[in-house]
């Protein structure tokens, strides 16, 4: 079952997270912030799956206007006004419930929000590094195209200075494959 993300599921969304891509990914404080980007126009942008009445996973997307493109972020790229884009910052399944379409009812989801919010697109970084690479596989079956990779994406971040990799340990190497996913 997907539902909109609530406070009431903080505690089992930052265990999900931190189980997943490693320590220190999500807490108390990161997730309330993270929460707050997807909420535009009293519409929350940021859902929950459940299973037998327990969370198994979880996406997180920023509102069209609510963030802000970074270094790691090619808008000129894109083609589209980056304040008409929605951030999809997250995506997060339970090993369990990995490949059984979860995480694509949780991306229409954000997408059907999203686009009440405004927006025409989204971008996102993907996990190259996850498990047989499922996160860009998913996002490209999704219609999502490569923009560009970014090494080390994750690596000593201000956000996240106690994240700890589940691959790379403290010094995390990953890459992040930057995709643009326009909406029809």
């Amino acid at each position: 079952m997907i539902q909109t993300l609530t406070a009431a599921h903080f505690t089992d969304v930052i265990s999900l997270g931190n189980l997943v891509h490693g320590d220190g990914y999500l807490n108390e404080t990161s997730l309330a912030a993270l929460y707050q980007k997807g909420i535009s126009n009293e519409i929350n942008a940021n859902f929950v799956a459940h299973h037998d009445g327990k969370l198994i996973g979880f996406r997180l997307t920023y509102a069209p206007g609510n963030w802000q493109t970074d270094k790691w972020c090619t808008p000129h790229a894109w083609g589209i006004e980056a304040p008409k884009v929605c951030y999809f910052k997250c995506n997060t399944l339970a090993e369990p419930f990995r490949g059984a379409g979860i995480g694509g009812k949780l991306l229409s989801a954000s997408i059907a929000a999203t686009k009440r919010q405004g927006a025409i697109a989204g971008i996102g970084h993907l996990w190259k590094q996850s498990p047989n690479n499922s996160a860009v596989r998913y996002f490209t079956k999704a219609g999502a195209t490569l923009i560009k990779e970014h090494p080390a994406r994750w690596n000593n971040s201000k956000n996240h200075s106690d994240y700890v990799c589940v691959i790379c340990g403290t010094d995390c190497q990953c890459t992040a494959c930057e995709m643009l996913l326009i909406f029809k």
